[in-house]
């Protein structure tokens, strides 16, 4: 079945990429095609569209439909790993990374990402490989559970629900996302009107058995290290700490520094990239029509200088 998706802030990303007839981009998070095929679509015959993503239900769609496109480069990979592709070695213009989870990966109910439909507690994106939720939750002792809803969802009763899944995992193990969901609500009760109790826990819980965080920063990283000079980088982020590590990341290489009152100067290093204008957030048209990008952030920055590394 082709799950309905649509891609976020798709003119402004787009937009911010400025991309070029003949200019060669890379999209890291394919998900179900949205923003790539507005990049194609710019492109003219001697222009290069590079595929990533780490799904492989949505590495199939992109080989469905561009597979035959000779512009068209594809990798079943997380865009982490974006440099170790021969594809990107000649340098870029262009990368964006569309962070979090694709509308098709909540929306079909086996993969595990929702508390909305008793499910396989499994929320991998890349299915073929890693522990999934109910691995992490069957082994992780109290404190490391209480630790990643915490960290990763700031969840406040990361304690209460850490001791009571210990608890109850004695009994049952936890293998479906009904099951977890009731407990959250058991705990913590109803307290925020609007919003589902275990959304916190879901969100921690995703975010930790993908090492989404990790694959954040080794895919920025990799991301400057292949864009040629005037290459844009524009990410897409879903939550604080997604946004505060793009945020971060294009501050500390655009030459700033952040100097300590009580500690010896810092000096600044070379500026690598510097921001294009300031964080975009969707239109109140867009959040109307599409509620789930009501918290997306998407921030643009250009590279400055530095070559490319083979």
């Amino acid at each position: 079945m082709q799950l309905r998706h649509i891609p976020v802030m798709l003119d402004e990303a787009v937009e911010g990429l400025s991309v070029r007839a003949d200019g060669r981009y890379l999209d890291g998070t394919f998900g179900r095609g949205g923003h790539a095929r507005a990049v194609l679509s710019r492109l003219g015959p001697h222009g290069r569209l590079l595929l990533m993503d780490r799904d492989p239900t949505a590495i199939a769609a992109a080989q469905a439909e561009f597979a035959g496109d000779p512009r068209v480069s594809i990798r079943h990979a997380n865009f982490s790993s974006l440099a170790e592709w021969d594809e990107t070695a000649a340098g870029l213009d262009g990368v964006l990374l569309d962070l979090g989870v694709s509308s098709p990966q909540l929306d079909e109910a086996e993969r595990g990402f929702s508390f909305m439909a008793d499910a396989p507690l499994d929320m991998r994106m890349d299915t073929t490989q890693g522990d999934s939720a109910a691995d992490f939750l069957a082994r992780a002792d109290e404190r490391e559970i209480a630790d990643v809803l915490w960290n990763y969802g700031e969840e406040r009763h990361s304690r209460r629900i850490a001791r009571a899944i210990v608890a109850d995992r004695g009994v049952t193990p936890f293998t479906r996302t009904g099951q977890l969901a009731a407990l959250i609500e058991r705990v913590v009760g109803r307290r925020e009107p609007g919003k589902h109790p275990a959304t916190r826990s879901f969100q921690a819980l995703r975010i930790r058995v993908n090492g989404e965080l990790d694959a954040l920063q080794h895919g920025l990283d990799a991301a400057l290290e292949r864009l040629r000079p005037g290459g844009r980088l524009a990410v897409i982020s879903f939550h604080s700490l997604e946004d505060r590590a793009v945020k971060l990341f294009i501050r500390d290489r655009s030459g700033h520094v952040q100097n300590n009152r009580r500690g010896p100067p810092v000096q600044a290093a070379p500026a690598l990239l510097e921001a294009v204008g300031k964080a975009m957030f969707p239109s109140d048209a867009e959040v109307a029509a599409n509620p789930r990008s009501r918290s997306a952030v998407l921030r643009v920055a250009r590279k400055l200088s530095g070559g490319v590394s083979a």
